[in-house]
């Protein structure tokens, strides 16, 4: 009897609880058919695509230089002695032939005078000698005297006049000497500072006095790598780069401040050899410099401009991912599906990468919303503008930069 109680009232739960659960599977199921409409209807995501095309592009090639007179001497006493004065301030520019130093002159004019003394002896001598020689010839003319006698007195007249000649080199060297101790500047250009002081005893041609540079023109010496010498001739070899005719690149400066030098130089220097110990090549540049804005010394990025990129591909940086394999970018074909395309990247333009192989004008590049897709996706393609051109930046640095 208990037994047929409790199944009939399992009988009448079930009963109960029946229409309940069946409501709750109708709504779940409607709940399904829902998100399923609402996915199918959903439309697929938009990518801004960027068209490729090609373009030729100026090239930049970037090095680190460091500028230095055209002219660099070193002002040296030719003659020894106590430094008097000095005439010039440091750091100033000085023209050619302007006195920077006088040394003591005393010992200089004694020795000229010695030396004018010693040439007015000779002189009388070679006089006596002269007069000797004329009496000499009129009694040998009269037979008065031998052949030997007339022969010694043309030779003591000769060797006076040698003498003389000695003594007046003599002269002249101390009157040079005497000059001497007046230093004036070589050239003209910008002095630097005085090694010694006033009243120091100065060594002939050992002691260095101080340092002129002619910094109009200016120099600016720079190095680039052998690496990068073999890539800029395979390029030009390749047609990959086109240099300007003969070879006249325009070269600017970019100061330690990041302003431009107003400025335009040439190149008037390339060596001949590698440096074996940097592996480097030894480059120079020549620049006006009127006002002397530059002094030697100075910093500056060297920017060699002219050289040109034909029917070259840039992509913005932004579209460029890095993936197992190398770089890559997705595409949208012309079903709206994408595309990951491994490209091969070169220099850098401002934000843009130099494509040199993987890509091909046409080609439609996603250039945002990189990050959420997936190839074979289907996406809908908004086509963005291209930048516009700009110079191609090769290396910032003359490790990286190309051989100009």
């Amino acid at each position: 009897m208990h037994r047929i109680c409790t199944e009939a009232s399992l009988l009448r739960l079930c009963l109960r609880t029946a229409p309940l659960l069946f409501l709750l599977l109708l709504a779940a199921c409607k709940g399904d058919s829902r998100t399923d409409a609402a996915q199918k209807a959903a439309p697929p995501p938009e990518v801004s695509v960027l068209t490729v095309s090609t373009q030729d592009l100026p090239v930049t090639f970037e090095f680190v230089g460091q500028t230095a007179g055209s002219r660099e001497v070193e002002v040296r006493a030719r003659v020894g002695g106590i430094l008097l004065r000095r005439h010039y301030e440091e750091g100033r520019w000085v023209k050619q032939g302007t006195v920077l130093f006088t040394l003591d002159p005393a010992p200089l004019q004694a020795a000229l005078a010695k030396a004018q003394g010693a040439l007015a002896q000779e002189e009388a001598q070679l006089t006596q000698a002269s007069q000797d020689l004329a009496r000499f010839r009129s009694l040998l003319q009269d037979g008065a005297i031998s052949q030997q006698a007339y022969d010694q007195a043309r030779a003591a007249q000769q060797a006076a006049e040698a003498r003389v000649q000695s003594a007046r080199a003599a002269v002249t060297e101390a009157r040079l000497g005497l000059g001497y101790t007046t230093v004036e500047a070589p050239i003209s250009g910008v002095t630097g500072r005085a090694e010694k002081s006033e009243g120091t005893l100065v060594v002939a041609g050992t002691d260095l006095l101080t340092r002129i540079a002619q910094v109009e023109p200016i120099y600016v010496n720079f190095s680039y790598s052998e690496q990068d010498l073999l890539r800029g001739r395979s390029e030009v070899a390749a047609g990959r780069l086109v240099l300007p005719p003969n070879d006249e690149l325009q070269v600017e400066l970019r100061l330690a401040d990041g302003s431009a030098y107003p400025q335009t130089g040439r190149l008037n220097f390339n060596d001949l050899r590698v440096r074996a110990g940097t592996g480097t090549i030894e480059a120079r540049a020549v620049f006006p410099n009127p006002d002397r804005r530059l002094l030697p010394g100075q910093f500056a990025r060297v920017l060699i401009k002219g050289a040109v990129r034909p029917s070259a591909i840039v992509v913005p940086q932004a579209a460029v991912l890095t993936g197992q394999d190398g770089k890559f970018v997705y595409l949208v074909r012309e079903d709206g599906t994408v595309e990951a395309r491994r490209i091969e990247t070169g220099e850098w333009r401002q934000q843009d990468f130099l494509v040199t192989s993987g890509l091909q004008a046409g080609d439609r590049v996603v250039v945002s919303g990189v990050s959420r897709l997936q190839p074979g996706m289907v996406v809908k393609a908004v086509p963005v503008e291209p930048s516009r051109p700009a110079e191609v930046a090769s290396g910032a640095r003359p490790s990286t930069g190309g051989a100009p």
